[in-house]
């Protein structure tokens, strides 16, 4: 079965429409010569004459007349098809942990957007054990989360470090368990806390677990209990108190993005994604204490330490 080159059909179309050679050549961009051999091309192909050329007219041939409905039909289904690919919403999967996501966020879904306004995006926010479960179920695109356990290979975006933080009213009494409010059991910056004060050797207990890092902010802010948080995302209002009840360092970590994405147009948008990230890190804020509200000697807090260490590597 001979099969049809698309150019030679719509050069047949075009001679057709416009009984003439010279004016098809300009209507396509091309030359007279050029689109005499890609008609001759088609006539071959198919065996028949489709074009009748005198010194004087041009005009179609029995077959051509038979043949001009279908290459219309022909070249109509090329361009739907084609359409059709250009118009298609691609999906992309973002996880974003619940501990990570903060002011990044809206630049993040804007740079993608404005990247590939085809995109549709579809974010989930979880702990990052649980995005990372679902990243390697292949339910993720990709993933951005604090490095865990996990020491597979990934994209660094940040470093991230961490400081105790309530409420300026939260009152804890010496001798009582100090009261934890924290984002669920999987939580690995609770598991992070723990640890510290384990270490530590202070005793502590949970008063409060919430399904969303929203509702930690409040519990926190309500000065129902003390918390973990990113140095970059500790709630408004609230005071670093690692200082003042005598609590141990939290150790960094990292904040880091997976994806086993490999087409161009996919990695081009990780890069946006990881420029957009890296673009937006807001300033560490710390707020200090009053003089009589400290326990013990006043030294800088850990998130105080981290802030002024990185302002000055950017001053260098």
């Amino acid at each position: 079965m001979a099969t049809l080159d698309v150019d030679a059909v719509q050069v047949f179309v075009a001679i057709a429409d416009l009984r003439s050679f010279t004016r098809a050549a300009q209507a396509l961009g091309s030359t007279q010569g050029a689109i005499s051999v890609k008609l001759k091309r088609l006539e071959n192909r198919v065996g028949q004459r489709l074009i009748e050329r005198t010194p004087r007219s041009v005009r179609l041939s029995a077959q051509g007349e038979v043949f001009l409905e279908g290459a219309r039909e022909f070249l109509a289904a090329h361009d739907r098809a084609l359409a059709g690919l250009s118009a298609v919403r691609r999906r992309f999967g973002l996880g974003i942990a619940a501990h990570v996501a903060g002011a990044e966020v809206p630049t993040l879904l804007g740079r993608l957007h404005a990247h590939d306004p085809s995109l549709t995006i579809e974010v989930r926010m979880d702990s990052s054990r649980a995005l990372l479960d679902a990243f390697d179920r292949g339910e993720l695109d990709a993933a951005i989360i604090r490095r865990e356990d996990d020491r597979r290979d990934g994209e660094v975006l940040a470093a991230e470090h961490f400081g105790w933080y309530a409420a300026p009213q939260f009152a804890h009494r010496q001798g009582e368990p100090l009261r934890l409010a924290a984002l669920s059991p999987a939580c690995g910056v609770r598991d992070i806390a723990a640890q510290a004060l384990d270490a530590a050797c202070i005793s502590w207990t949970e008063v409060f677990l919430g399904g969303t890092s929203a509702m930690v902010t409040a519990a926190v802010s309500a000065g129902l209990a003390i918390s973990a948080f990113s140095c970059r995302q500790a709630p408004p209002g609230t005071i670093e108190v690692s200082q003042r009840f005598g609590l141990p360092p939290l150790p960094s970590t990292e904040i880091v993005m997976f994806s086993t994405l490999t087409d161009m147009k996919s990695r081009e948008a990780l890069r946006t994604l990881a420029a957009a990230f890296r673009d937006h890190r807001p300033g560490t804020k710390v707020e200090h204490l009053r003089p009589d509200e400290t326990v013990g000697p006043v030294l800088p807090t850990a998130c105080a330490i981290h802030a002024r260490s990185s302002s000055k590597r950017e001053q260098g």
